[in-house]
């Protein structure tokens, strides 16, 4: 770490007020040029503390950052994680306030529900596979707090990997759905479909984001418990999103899910 500790509290306290005001802030590397990644998995953990503290309960975890097209939409070159909030957690379905978010996107993805811990170092895709209950097709909100989505690595991993939120659809046991790195999705905007991938696209097999994550929390004394959720990564680039839209992803084995802004 490079910063001190007052310099990290008032990082974790212009997250929040962008968050609360929804209003974007300008990127903290900038305003905080020696901000490293540990300093920003720092500010992370400060923010659900403070977070649970207020009410909030974790449920799981997500990883960002694990297609090539989200790192080339970005400008990074490596994953990243983040938290996932029992006030994040949306019905399939369900509508949600497009003025909650200050500039959000959509993803889909494979969410996994673990029936066993997943403890690092040395957690494989099989590891990951042995202690998987079920999955379901999810849609992640993401939503940046840094002002037009200028982020650098240390940007997102601080502002909780930019997690907005998680529609998820219907659960189906991991003995009863194909190989992952096969399940096609083609993801909707008002009926028109705007993009398609993948589950080869998060890391070769998403079981391998969910991998890296439990290896990576070890590191920080954090582990994966049963009935945690865990998002590995979009399968495909994450458009926009605004007031109005109906968005739906379609899951081959798996089926659909949606959502609503309004």
């Amino acid at each position: 770490m490079t910063l001190s500790d007052r310099q990290r509290e008032e990082a974790g306290l212009l997250l929040r007020e962008a968050e609360h005001h929804v209003t974007p802030i300008d990127p903290l590397s900038a305003l905080l040029p020696g901000l490293d990644l540990a300093d920003a998995y720092a500010v992370q953990r400060d923010n659900i503390a403070w977070r649970q503290a207020d009410g909030a309960s974790v449920v799981g975890h997500k990883v960002g950052l694990t297609s090539a097209a989200m790192q080339r939409l970005l400008g990074v070159d490596e994953p990243d994680f983040g938290h996932l909030l029992d006030d994040m957690v949306h019905r399939d379905g369900s509508t949600v306030l497009a003025g909650h978010y200050c500039q959000p996107r959509i993803e889909p993805e494979i969410c996994f529900l673990l029936a066993r811990p997943l403890h690092g170092p040395g957690v494989t895709v099989e590891d990951v596979l042995d202690a998987t209950e079920a999955v379901a097709p999810a849609l992640e909100i993401v939503d940046s707090r840094i002002r037009d989505w200028k982020i650098t690595l240390v940007d997102t991993a601080a502002d909780n990997a930019s997690s907005g939120g998680l529609v998820c659809g219907a659960w189906t046991p991991l003995d009863e759905v194909p190989d992952l790195a096969v399940v096609l999705v083609d993801l909707m905007v008002d009926g028109e479909r705007v993009a398609a991938g993948s589950g080869k696209e998060v890391l070769g097999h998403p079981a391998a984001a969910v991998a890296w994550l439990a290896n990576t929390l070890a590191a920080f004394g954090t582990f994966l418990e049963p009935g945690h959720l865990v998002l590995p990564g979009a399968m495909t680039t994450a458009p926009f999103v605004s007031a109005g839209q109906k968005i739906e992803a379609r899951f081959s084995g798996l089926g659909p899910v949606s959502v609503t802004f309004v």
